[in-house]
């Protein structure tokens, strides 16, 4: 054991003498890069590695180079908790991360009391409403997120059978909340609210559970793999429901686990933005390192611009001078034009409605 110990330290010098050779502008990203929701770890790192690139091919920021260091949640909270301290340990006072809500409100207390600087891709509303100042979001949050996608239900549906469940996640029963809330206002009926458990195989049982409620248009607060799972398993029930879900489900592995189950799938998500002219040489760079730039891909892009923009303005790596410069004006990126309000929310982004449709997703058509 104290081996082990003494080579994990002997590592960590030279991770950190490597970085201080070779950069001194360091930002870590934080986020699912193993387990079930890896995929998007990756649309992070990728899209955070690509913008580095690009910053350094153009001269880096104050004349020198950004690296990213890529850590590890798997989305757990303690694990998302241990990791930020890590980070900080490691003096690194810049953070793109973390990904889902869980993790990020644990890991941004850590943040907060170290003066770090944090954008995340995070949604929900209670990260960026206890006036932590040096916290932003890149997307936009789950109140305004449930809003649109009961709003679409009602003008869709309006008069059907409604059941709503989630993953018991923060994320999964925030984002569900909101759309529970906006359905009861509007006098809709709600035959069936229940959740389920993470990373199951089987969801046979709560599909039966929709059945005899009659469910006939379900929201799901929760993640791609598990939204996936119960498409295909109602199919193969015989259950008709039009699922509707939130960022959660923006992956293309939702069509690979669901199958032609998972066509007429609505969901919200931030916009597309890549057919934005600003964001042409990203999403070249990106495609040629044969990654379809998906999902987040672009907004953790975004978020190393904001980050490097930050520290461009400031002068300096120093978490509070950066957050005071990231307020003072908008910063243009490949996904427009940000500015941050006075809780850190990115003011510009909203969602829209997308569906999916044969393996891939598009605009939904209005209703």
């Amino acid at each position: 054991m104290i081996r082990l110990t003494r080579v994990s330290a002997i590592a960590s010098i030279v991770l950190l003498s490597a970085l201080s050779a070779n950069a001194d502008i360091v930002i870590a990203v934080a986020g699912p890069m193993t387990g079930d929701l890896a995929s998007y770890g990756e649309q992070m790192q990728i899209g955070a590695e690509t913008a580095a690139r690009i910053i350094n091919a153009a001269g880096g920021v104050l004349g020198q180079p950004i690296a990213i260091q890529a850590e590890d949640d798997a989305c757990d909270p303690k694990q998302a908790v241990q990791v930020a301290n890590r980070i900080v340990s490691r003096g690194i006072d810049l953070v793109h991360g973390h990904f889902c809500s869980g993790s990020t409100l644990p890991a941004s207390d850590v943040y907060d009391e170290s003066g770090s600087a944090i954008v995340t891709l995070s949604t929900n509303p209670a990260i960026t409403d206890r006036g932590m100042e040096r916290v932003f979001r890149i997307t936009g949050r789950d109140d305004a997120q449930g809003g649109v996608a009961a709003s679409d239900m009602i003008r869709r549906f309006g008069g059907k059978r409604f059941a709503v469940m989630d993953d018991k996640s923060i994320y999964g029963q925030g984002i569900a909340e909101e759309v529970v809330r906006a359905l009861q206002a509007a006098n809709q009926t709600i035959v069936f609210r229940g959740t389920i458990n993470a990373s199951e195989s089987d969801y046979s049982a709560i599909v039966s559970r929709l059945k005899a409620a009659g469910a006939e248009i379900v929201y799901f607060g929760g993640y791609h793999a598990e939204a996936g799972m119960i498409l295909r398993q109602a199919a193969q029930q015989g259950l008709p429901i039009t699922l509707y879900g939130g960022d959660g489900i923006a992956s293309s592995e939702l069509a690979q686990i669901a199958g032609s189950a998972a066509d007429g799938t609505y969901f919200t998500f931030s916009p597309d933005v890549r057919a934005n002219p600003g964001a042409a040489a990203a999403v070249t760079a990106i495609r040629a390192a044969g990654f379809e730039p998906e999902g987040f891909t672009l907004y953790s892009y975004a978020s190393i611009e904001v980050l490097a923009e930050g520290v461009r303005r400031a002068g300096t790596t120093e978490g509070e001078a950066v957050a005071k410069a990231l307020r003072s004006k908008p910063i243009a990126t490949v996904i427009g034009l940000v500015s941050f309000d006075d809780k850190g929310d990115n003011e510009q982004p909203g969602f829209v409605l997308y569906q999916w449709r044969d393996n891939e997703y598009a605009l939904a058509s209005q209703p």
